[in-house]
């Protein structure tokens, strides 16, 4: 029973995923076409390194006060 749970919410999930093939985002054909869709993934990727390395640090410092005590 354990396993048969996941594995439904999973296939539910994809069909909702599945279902939604069929419409066009027309601000990404927008974004694609004038090229600025590289500024927002390169944004992005700024943002999301950013954190991954704030998140670091405070890991760091947080080990060394524990190993203080």
């Amino acid at each position: 029973m354990k396993k048969i749970l996941p594995l439904i919410l999973l296939l539910l999930n994809f069909t909702a995923v599945f279902a939604q093939a069929g419409n066009d985002v027309e601000m990404a054909d927008t974004l694609r076409s004038s090229g600025k869709i590289y500024v927002v993934v390169v944004t992005l990727a700024i943002i999301f390194v950013g954190l991954a390395i704030y998140l670091f640090s405070i890991d760091k410092r947080l080990k060394k006060i524990e190993n203080e005590k």
